[in-house]
């Protein structure tokens, strides 16, 4: 099949032509650095992956990671993070630990020639995020920011049809959750990833909000709801001819609604009568071969972006395409921008 002819959700690896489907059988040992809940949600993704083998967990206490080994059936557990990365039994490591630590517990793995996968937000700063892809490149290892948002098939739907052009020029991006990195990472998606913003105005402490205006009139507005409260947590992605919809929770989509009106049609329904454009629904139902007890919403997801991380290295590609470096820095500068106005 050509790139025209594979279904909208196909992962961008594959659309590219730089994997195959079949790379997910590539043998990776993984090493889980962190024993958190996050990094338990993360192993019981990795286990539907063919090629993936959990081989140790490392934590600041060896008495917490021989748990997590035997709760994981995980062979080896070690009490400090640098014999976890010294392991000879481990291939990539998983960071799985607080931000604060990622840019040590990352670089600590990379200087010891594994690749890494990082849990979002990469950093605490752009700053210390390009420190970590400089060590990653001369070790010439991957580092993955962990943005598993961008690998979820509803995710790479809408990055298909505005690739396509079925909505026009983008020209808003509406966005909110209590996590701030999670709304950001939508406006390189969306507007691109090679140009940044011109301004980026934000209001609030707690409850919060900012602008992040680009060239050409494009505009990103995007909201921070407190963690307690009713937030609706959706994303609409506006352009000049139609809109996408990702359905909630927005940061973990399992649908995409396509707002699309007829063939030379007026994008405006205050140009219609008031009659709305047609709109189409496409189900992208969890990977139902994962198993996680008291999973955070869609965890399951995880799958998609372990999936990702198999084949590109299968194939010696050090960064996935959906979440790239350029992506990642992208979104670390407008992330430090918004820390920065807003404490």
């Amino acid at each position: 099949m050509t790139a025209a002819t594979l279904p909208d959700s196909t992962p961008f690896d594959i659309r590219l032509g730089i994997t195959q489907a079949k790379d997910v059988e590539f043998p990776l040992r993984w090493g889980i650095l962190g024993a958190g809940n996050i990094s338990r949600q993360w192993v019981r993704s990795l286990l539907a992956v063919p090629g993936a083998e959990i081989t140790a967990v490392g934590a600041r206490e060896l008495d917490r990671a021989r748990d997590f080994a035997h709760r994981l059936n995980i062979p080896s557990a070690y009490g400090s993070y640098q014999e976890l990365v010294e392991s000879d039994a481990v291939d990539i490591i998983y960071v799985g630990t607080i931000t604060r630590l990622h840019r040590e517990h990352a670089i600590l793995a990379l200087e010891a020639g594994k690749h890494v996968l990082c849990e979002k937000p990469l950093a605490e700063n752009v700053d210390d995020a390009e420190k970590m892809y400089d060590v990653a490149d001369r070790a010439n290892v991957m580092l993955q920011d962990a943005m598993w948002t961008r690998f979820f098939p509803a995710i790479e739907h809408a990055r298909t049809a505005i690739a396509r052009g079925d909505i026009g020029k983008p020209v808003m991006v509406q966005a909110d959750f209590f996590d701030p990195i999670y709304v950001i990472q939508n406006l390189p998606l969306v507007f691109g990833k090679g140009r940044l913003p011109e301004e980026i105005t934000v209001l609030g402490r707690g409850s919060a909000g900012a602008i992040v205006k680009y060239a050409d009139d494009q505009c990103g507005i995007l909201s921070f709801p407190p963690f307690v409260s009713e937030l609706p947590e959706v994303t609409e992605i506006i352009g000049t001819k139609g809109r996408i919809s990702l359905g909630r929770p927005a940061h973990c989509p399992t649908s995409i609604r396509l707002h699309l009106p007829p063939e030379n049609g007026v994008p405006s329904q205050y140009r219609t009568r008031n009659a709305p454009a047609p709109v189409t629904t496409y189900q992208y139902p969890l990977p139902e071969n994962v198993a996680i007890s008291a999973a955070f919403p869609n965890q399951h997801g995880f799958l998609y972006q372990a999936e990702a991380v198999h084949r590109c290295l299968a194939n010696n590609v050090l960064v996935c395409p959906q979440y790239d470096r350029e992506d990642s820095l992208h979104a670390m500068r407008i992330l430090t921008s918004v820390y920065t106005q807003r404490h």
